[in-house]
């Protein structure tokens, strides 16, 4: 089974709705393959973010008020049906048929609706965006890599060893830079996988604390910087330039990982 084959299966296959047969031989790439085994440990490391009680949220109860008052405000816009004076047809429970069809079509489905899109609003506010999805996706790998002992797959602190290193591996070639003069040395560099590619994975050291750093092709090319975050006790700063996304994280305080970043973008060598 090839890569390409992995890739659209591996979302089925962590959801354990492939056959036996199939699942077998996803297993078998997936232990020979280690792109594809960091994929696969992405998207279960994904599923339990987003399983976190810190994603749920409880719908306000001024929400709750503005649903009601939309309801209300629609039934007193509407008025019964006025029941045919000539032929009325059979009553159905108390009222004419034509009647209780004329009120459903024209009183119960509009309110019926009225509360179906205010549900699906409240859905779309609450629901994580895809930028707070990757802020979880990238934190993930950066803490699984502490803890798997996988921090580096070239373990050096020589840039002209660990840029080489990626040739072939990702279809871009990742800036890395000595920064050990300014306090922040080259550990090494890994393989990883986000957003279903394979990207650069550059980790520094400040003192004792790791610091990850993703890179892969941006999808727009403009520059520009989010504003930092925190996950999982971890802090995030992200940034595109020269049609690259960089993502930084790490235990390390605010202040010294912005000094990081800083220096990164920083032109030269």
């Amino acid at each position: 089974m090839k890569c390409q084959e992995i890739a659209a299966l591996k979302h089925a296959y962590t959801d354990r709705e492939l056959d036996l047969v199939r699942t077998t031989e996803i297993e078998r790439h997936l232990s020979g393959c280690p792109a594809c085994s960091q994929a696969y440990e992405n998207i279960r490391a994904l599923g339990s973010a987003l399983k976190s009680s810190d994603l749920y949220f409880k719908a306000p109860a001024q929400l709750k008020q503005h649903i009601q008052n939309l309801v209300a405000a629609d039934v007193r816009r509407r008025t019964p049906a006025e029941v045919p004076s000539e032929n009325p047809p059979p009553h159905v429970g108390g009222y004419h048929a034509w009647a209780f069809l004329r009120n459903l079509l024209k009183f119960g489905l509009p309110i019926a609706g009225t509360a179906v899109v205010a549900f699906l609003l409240a859905a779309t506010l609450t629901r994580p965006s895809t930028e707070e999805r990757l802020a979880q996706e990238v934190t993930a790998s950066h803490l699984r890599s502490l803890m798997a002992n996988h921090l580096t797959d070239v373990a050096s602190s020589d840039q002209h060893t660990v840029k080489p290193w990626f040739a072939g591996k990702v279809d871009f070639a990742p800036p890395v830079k000595d920064l050990s003069a300014q306090g922040f040395p080259l550990v090494g560099g890994r393989l990883d996988y986000l957003q279903d590619r394979p990207v650069a994975a550059l980790v520094y050291q400040r003192n004792q604390h790791k610091i990850n750093l993703f890179i892969w092709p941006a999808t727009r090319s403009a520059n520009t910087t989010k504003k930092p975050a925190v996950h999982r006790g971890c802090n995030l700063i992200h940034w595109d330039e020269s049609e690259m996304a960089f993502w930084a994280v790490s235990d390390l305080n605010p202040a010294e990982l912005r000094e990081f970043a800083e220096l990164i973008k920083r032109p030269g060598k």
